[in-house]
C-alpha cells in the first residue's frame, strides 16, 4: 500500500514540479530584466531547489570514456560480458592496442571484480573505484539491477543466489586470465557474500577460485564496534523488519507484484538519520545559487544526482541478510548454510585476503572487517593484510582523495603479489 500512495504523491506533484522548473529557468532568463536581482536569483535557486526536491533521480550513467597509462588517453568502453536477471556483469573494456604501446611491460593486467553493494544504490556510487583501478588493471564490476524492473517470471533472489552469482562471474573472468584466477574487491555489504563464494570455491578445489579477495568497510561480523544501523537490527525483531520494510511493487513496473525493499524506504531511513548534514547541504546549495557559484552547486548536484538514485530489493535478499549478516552473525560464528552445506572459511588456503576498514566508520565498525581474518586461519599470515586507514568514514574507504592516494596503492600492490603467487603456485612472496 505504501508503494503505491508513494507512486500516487509522485505523480500528484508533478504539475507543481514541471511549473517550478519552468519557473527557475524565467527567472534565470537574459531576457527577464529582474534575473540579475537578488529577489530574481533567490526566486530562481528557490524553485530549482523545490525542482530538485521533488523528482526522481534516474540510474547514473558510469560517464567513463577514457583512462590514462603512463600520460597517454586511453579510450573505454564499457561491455556487458553475461547478463542475468538481477545483475549484468559488465567490463570497462581498455583500447587493446593503445594499452599496448603505452605498457612498460609485457604481462597482462590482472583481472579485478569490484563487487558493488546491492544496497538501494546502483553500481555506479563505485564510479571513483573504477577510475583508480583502470590504470592498472583489468576491471569488471556487478551491475545490479532493481528489483521492481524484475518481473515475477524471473523467479526469486536471495543471499545464496547473490553467493552463486559471483562464483559464476569468478568462473567467467577467470576463464580468460593468464593464471585462471580473478581478484575480488567487495565494498561494504558484499563481503560476507564474496568471503562465502571463496570459502565454497577454495572447499572444492574449484580452478577458478579468486587469487584473492578484498573487503571494505565490511559487516563481517557486526558485534565488533557496532554502529548505529547494527544496533539498530538487534534492537528490532526480525518480525518487525518483515512487517514494516517490506513492500508490493505496483503496476506499471515490471516487477509488478513483488515484494521488495523500496529503496525509497532505505534513502528516507538515512536522510533521517542526517538530517541536520542534509539539510545544511541543500541550504548551502541555495545560497550557491543566489551568489552565482557554478562550482558548488554543481559539486552538490553531482553528489546528490547519485545519492538520490536508489534501486529495490528483493524482499528474499534483503531479510536474509537481516537475519543472517546483522542479527544471528551465522557466518561469524561458523553456521551459515549454502545450498545444504555448511560455509568453511577455515578451508580457504591459497587465496590472499586484505581488509580495509576506515577510522572513522559509522557504517561498519573498527574490527568487523577484521574478522574475516580470524574465520581464515589456515590463510598464511605472508599472504594477508590488513589495514586502517586514518581519517575516513565509510565513504572514504572507496572513494575520494584518500582512497586514491593511500588505499588504493596498497590494493594494487596486494593483488599484483597475490596475482604472481597465482602465476607461480608454491613460490612465497611477501604480501606487503
Amino acid at each position: 500500500m505504501l508503494y503505491s500512495a508513494y507512486e500516487l504523491a509522485y505523480a500528484a506533484v508533478a504539475p507543481a514540479r514541471y511549473a517550478a522548473g519552468l519557473g527557475a529557468r524565467f527567472w534565470r532568463s537574459p531576457f527577464n530584466p529582474a534575473s540579475g536581482t537578488w529577489a530574481g536569483r533567490s526566486t530562481a535557486a528557490a524553485l530549482d531547489l523545490f525542482e530538485n526536491a521533488m523528482r526522481r533521480y534516474p540510474k547514473p550513467e558510469w560517464g567513463i570514456d577514457e583512462t590514462h597509462v603512463n600520460g597517454v588517453a586511453i579510450p573505454i568502453e564499457i561491455e556487458t560480458v553475461e547478463k542475468k536477471p538481477f545483475c549484468n556483469l559488465i567490463r570497462f573494456k581498455r583500447d587493446a592496442a593503445v594499452l599496448k604501446r603505452t605498457k612498460l611491460h609485457a604481462e597482462p593486467d590482472p583481472k579485478v571484480l569490484i563487487v558493488a553493494p546491492m544496497s538501494g544504490h546502483y553500481a555506479t556510487l563505485l564510479r571513483g573505484t573504477v577510475e583508480a583501478m583502470l590504470p592498472g588493471h583489468d576491471v569488471y564490476i556487478t551491475d545490479w539491477t532493481d528489483a521492481r524492473n524484475v518481473p515475477l517470471s524471473a523467479g526469486r533472489f536471495d543471499l545464496n543466489d547473490f553467493i552463486d552469482y559471483l562464483m559464476d562471474f569468478m568462473r567467467t573472468i577467470g576463464a580468460s586470465s593468464v593464471t585462471g584466477r580473478a581478484h575480488g574487491v567487495a565494498v561494504c555489504q558484499p563481503g560476507p557474500a564474496l568471503l562465502s563464494a571463496a570459502a565454497v570455491m577454495a572447499e572444492e578445489e574449484d580452478p577458478f577460485r579468486p587469487a584473492s579477495i578484498t573487503l571494505m568497510g565490511s559487516p563481517i561480523d557486526t558485534r565488533r564496534s557496532p554502529t548505529v544501523p547494527n544496533q539498530l537490527s538487534q534492537e528490532r525483531p526480525f518480525e518487525w523488519f518483515q512487517n514494516n520494510m517490506i513492500f508490493t511493487v505496483p503496476a506499471p513496473y515490471a516487477g509488478v507484484m513483488r515484494r521488495v525493499y523500496p529503496g525509497f524506504v532505505q534513502l528516507y531511513s538515512f536522510l533521517a538519520m542526517n538530517s541536520n548534514r542534509h539539510l545544511n547541504a541543500h541550504y548551502d546549495y541555495f545560497k550557491h545559487l543566489v551568489e552565482g557559484d557554478g562550482d558548488g552547486a554543481d559539486k552538490h548536484r553531482s553528489f546528490y544526482d547519485e545519492y538520490l538514485s536508489v534501486m529495490d530489493m528483493t524482499e528474499e535478499f534483503y531479510l536474509q541478510t537481516i537475519r543472517e549478516v546483522f542479527q544471528e552473525h551465522s557466518l561469524a560464528d561458523g553456521k551459515f548454510m549454502h545450498r545444504g552445506q555448511r560455509v568453511k572459511p577455515e578451508s580457504i588456503t591459497d587465496v590472499g585476503l586484505m581488509t580495509v576498514e576506515g577510522e572513522n566508520d559509522d557504517i561498519s565498525g573498527i574490527g568487523q572487517t577484521q574478522a574475516s581474518h580470524d574465520l581464515c586461519a589456515r590463510i598464511p599470515d605472508e599472504m594477508k593484510v590488513d589495514y586502517i586507514q586514518p581519517g575516513v568514514g565509510h565513504y572514504g574507504v572507496f572513494n575520494g582523495s584518500r582512497w586514491r592516494s593511500e588505499i588504493q596503492p596498497k590494493l594494487a600492490k596486494f593483488i599484483a603479489v597475490q596475482e604472481r603467487r597465482a602465476a607461480a603456485p608454491g613460490l612465497r612472496l611477501a604480501a606487503e
